[in-house]
């Protein structure tokens, strides 16, 4: 009997379908502190040549204000992605001085939680808002893992995909509730196949020693600089990164935007004793924006995330219960220091093309059991993924190689690139199929995964810090040498500009106090 995945896999060869594969869109957000020349923490204020963070569409700041933000709008080319990405960077690098921008995810030299200022938006009621909210995430989990950077993987069919898909699987759903079933079931299977992306791209596998100062961990000195795990793939995903003891009690459901919606809206408004005793408000000062579980839904760290674009001021989540999953995040990509922008078109094509697979194959429910075995194949392959014959759960019960199955999964993904090469015609000439092919060679051959080149560029002398200083320096040589197109440098000075303005208007406009909106918010 033909499987699911084969079943849909042909369904995807009808014209119609196979045309809005072309018009598959992606939009990257890819973070990057500012640093010193030396490779400390930036402790200057986001220059303001780049505009302001809270109103900018392109170069904005995530938790600190040494933290960047590039975000590219929603593309139909990976080069064009990546082009966006570089006129970004090369535009920065205009109002950075001798600053870099360090290309790890892992954090540079920092002198303890103090060293890492708070990202600032001015003084609108939805710019202290955003400010609060990151005091709040200083006291619940402190600040040094919130110096952490990564690449978010916005992914999302043609609107025009979803009626020609749902009709060819015979399904009569209205087309708002089918696209978001089966966002969800992609989702399922990411988080049931996501090692396989830990293991081909995860690449921090070392950290300064200054980010573990004065706490446990179990991980080894390289020099007294640098600590590491040696078969590591992705440390930033593991303990070290957004992980809360506090949110383990949380019950966040994928089976349905239903369940999804209740598990998640039930810690956005649970009281935490632990956060009610830090009080909200004190002698003046804000400390959280309230003492639930969740201050709001982005608190919860998730690699992947079903996802709506939202009116500011609104909460997502309830736009997302109204009108479905428009489009998913993916949120456990690392930096690739080698690369200038941290990824490049083969990883977005692979990209691509394992997010389709996962929409294509069988996705049943997922119970407690099965959460606990991709928790548990996660975490092996973060901390020891190129030990040769890792075994891995493929089911509760049964073990099987990280090798051999991930060698499965390639042969599947490979046949959906190569409907996504057939519907790109001559103009991608089998890059999507060459992206899956250059994946198998890492599972060959693990010296070829990012983590293993950070670990062999280690082993030549050189601590994480002086590694990575060596690259931002040679990226920002990079950005130098490929200067912006003149009409790429004024559109961003344009967009510099009427950020700068909008904040101002926002500022001007609030008519209410600040405990006043937050109290509305709050009731949301």
């Amino acid at each position: 009997m033909t499987d699911k995945f084969e079943q849909r896999l042909t369904l995807l060869q009808s014209a119609p379908l196979k045309s809005q594969l072309a018009h598959i869109v992606r939009g990257i957000e890819k973070e990057g502190l500012r640093a010193t020349p030396g490779g400390d923490l930036a402790q200057t204020p986001h220059p303001k040549g780049l505009g302001s963070a809270l109103t900018h569409n392109s170069i904005t700041t995530d938790y600190s204000e040494a933290l960047l933000e590039f975000i590219t709008p929603a593309l139909e080319s990976p080069e064009a992605a990546v082009n966006c990405l570089q006129d970004t960077h090369a535009y920065t690098y205009n109002h950075l001085g001798d600053e870099l921008i360090w290309p790890a995810s892992m954090p540079c030299i920092l002198h303890g939680e103090d060293s890492i200022p708070i990202a600032n938006y001015g003084s609108s009621n939805i710019g202290t808002l955003k400010h609060v909210y990151r005091i709040g995430l200083a006291y619940r989990y402190g600040k040094m893992m919130q110096a952490i950077a990564g690449v978010h993987y916005n992914f999302s069919l043609p609107k025009d995909f979803w009626p020609l898909y749902r009709s060819a699987l015979g399904c009569t759903q209205n087309d708002q509730d089918f696209q978001t079933e089966q966002y969800f079931a992609l989702i399922r299977n990411f988080h049931r196949y996501s090692w396989l992306v830990l293991y081909l791209f995860g690449a921090s596998p070392a950290l300064c020693a200054s980010f573990m100062e004065g706490q446990e961990h179990h991980l080894d000195n390289l020099d007294e600089h640098t600590l590491y795990a040696a078969e590591a793939t992705s440390l930033r995903m593991g303990d070290l990164g957004y992980q809360n003891d506090a949110q383990q009690g949380i019950s966040v459901c994928y089976n349905s935007l239903e369940r999804y919606v209740e598990g998640l809206g039930k810690a956005i408004h649970t009281p935490h004793p632990a956060y009610q005793s830090l009080g909200i408000k004190v002698d003046g000062k804000y400390r959280q924006l309230n003492a639930n579980i969740l201050q709001i839904e982005n608190e919860y760290y998730s690699d992947i995330r079903p996802k709506r674009v939202t009116p500011s001021c609104q909460k997502p989540l309830h736009i997302l219960a109204q009108q479905g999953v428009e489009y998913i995040e993916v949120r456990n990509l690392d930096i690739n220091p080698f690369l200038p922008v941290g990824i490049d078109e083969q990883q977005i094509r692979f990209m691509d093309s394992f997010l389709l697979f996962c929409l294509l194959e069988d996705s049943p429910s997922c119970e407690e059991e099965q959460t606990g075995v991709n928790i548990q194949n996660k975490s092996r392959v973060v901390n020891q993924g190129r030990s040769k014959d890792l075994q891995l759960f493929e089911a509760i019960d049964k073990t099987r190689s990280l090798h051999d199955w991930g060698t499965d999964l390639l042969d599947k993904i490979s046949r959906v690139a190569e409907q996504l090469d057939q519907a790109h015609g001559k103009q991608q000439d089998g890059l999507y199929q060459q992206a899956v092919t250059a994946q198998r060679a890492k599972l060959s051959d693990s010296s070829l995964t990012p983590s293993a080149q950070v670990m062999a560029a280690l082993k030549g002398g050189r601590s994480f810090a002086e590694l990575s200083l060596e690259l931002a320096h040679k990226h920002k040589t990079f950005f130098a040498t490929h200067p912006l197109a003149d009409s790429a440098f004024d559109k961003l000075t344009e967009q510099s500009k009427q950020s700068l303005q909008k904040q101002r208007e926002l500022e001007a406009s609030d008519t209410e106090s600040f405990d006043a909106f937050l109290a509305r918010y709050n009731a949301l």
